[in-house]
């Protein structure tokens, strides 16, 4: 079901995806109420799940991950417990920061990371050799191009 949300609403939004750590002073200057009412909008907003959390952006270099892929995983069934089957061991996979069902030829697709070819070709491996896995096709990513959030508001 879809929130029902003003203009201010929109607007608290879209600063809170630009910049989560910003302070409600901050926030309720940029979208033009006092902060008191900013805050209780926030908190609202939070209550009702719009908002679901914050996290901060890191960049993945510095942290030695050189590697950004996506896997493209087509099983051998789609039956519901070999679907939850293969959901619940790519949570464990802290390799996999990403996962999506898709429709179509391709069940998932994945967002993987690793710090090197290396290790992106043992997870690989690993991936191919899960049960009910039929194939798997991989993109290395080159260069990231956009990144902003899944909101467009």
């Amino acid at each position: 079901m879809r929130a029902k949300l003003d203009e201010i609403d929109l607007r608290i939004l879209t600063e809170l995806q630009s910049d989560g750590r910003m302070t409600n002073v901050e926030l309720s200057s940029r979208v033009g109420i006092s902060p008191p009412p900013c805050l209780r909008r926030v908190r609202a907003l939070e209550e009702a799940g719009v908002i679901t959390g914050y996290r901060a952006l890191l960049d993945e270099r510095k942290l030695g991950i050189e590697v950004v892929c996506f896997a493209f995983v087509h099983l051998a069934s789609q039956a519901e417990a070999d679907l939850a089957a293969f959901q619940e061991r790519i949570r464990e996979w802290s390799l996999v920061r990403e996962c999506w069902t898709l429709s179509g030829d391709i069940d998932f697709i994945l967002k993987c990371v690793a710090t090197d070819l290396k290790a992106f070709q043992d997870f690989v491996a690993d991936l191919t050799a899960l049960p009910n896995v039929r194939n798997v096709r991989t993109a290395l990513a080159l260069d990231r191009v956009k990144d902003e959030p899944i909101a467009p508001l």
